[in-house]
């Protein structure tokens, strides 16, 4: 798909370089708790996915999860973010040259989603075009969140275009009708064959450099 009528971005891992350092924030705050949780399960489990997906997860295991659990994940994530958070390489340039209509949806809140791209610079290629987990009843890999942006967009799903970098989101796109591309550049995926974890999911095409966004598609 060359000339989408809409283009959806996720935010973490696609926008910004932020999965390690959401994961990581994760695994300590579950630490606190007693719960073991490794970076690379972290990964496995929960890349793409909302809070209410962690809760859920350990309750269903009998693990209890304490009510001040989004505080405190909150509260450490930010510190991390205003201390290492970047834009993925390349995406401003891919931004500043697009001239479809697009818009982000995250299954982070408003406010990360916001924070992140106030830290990085990349709030004014979106401005309010922000669409959450939080604005629909389930989210990724259901396909609620993406519908519910291309409604509010005025799209239609059918020409639509998803950039995604997890499974779950890939997974989501596709049941929405959208074309999705999957993206692994982040530094998530240097380690793991995001790749054909992408494609088995249904990824229509994956790349790793957002300076190739549109460069096998011209």
């Amino acid at each position: 798909m060359t000339n989408p009528d809409l283009i959806i971005f996720d935010c973490d891992g696609v926008l910004v370089d932020s999965e390690l350092l959401s994961c990581r924030c994760l695994s300590r705050v579950l630490a606190g708790y007693g719960i073991d949780l490794g970076l690379d399960q972290a990964l496995d489990l929960f890349l793409g996915r909302s809070l209410s997906a962690v809760r859920e997860h350990y309750e269903a295991l009998g693990r209890s999860i304490p009510s001040r659990f989004a505080a405190e994940l909150r509260a450490e994530i930010r510190a991390a973010f205003a201390a290492s958070l970047c834009p993925v390489d390349g995406v401003s340039t891919v931004l500043e040259a697009l001239e479809i209509p697009h818009c982000v949806a995250s299954s982070s809140d408003v406010d990360r989603v916001s924070f992140s791209l106030g830290l990085t610079g990349l709030a004014p290629y979106f401005n309010h075009r922000l669409y959450t987990s939080q604005m629909v009843e389930r989210g990724k890999p259901a396909p609620d969140l993406f519908l519910h942006a291309a409604e509010s967009m005025g799209a239609d799903p059918r020409r639509t275009l998803v950039i995604e970098d997890s499974v779950s989101g890939v997974a989501a796109g596709k049941a929405a009708g959208m074309t999705v591309w999957g993206f692994v550049g982040g530094s998530h995926y240097q380690s793991r064959d995001g790749k054909a974890m992408l494609c088995a999911a249904g990824a229509d095409r994956v790349f790793g450099r957002m300076a190739d966004f549109w460069r096998t598609d011209r």
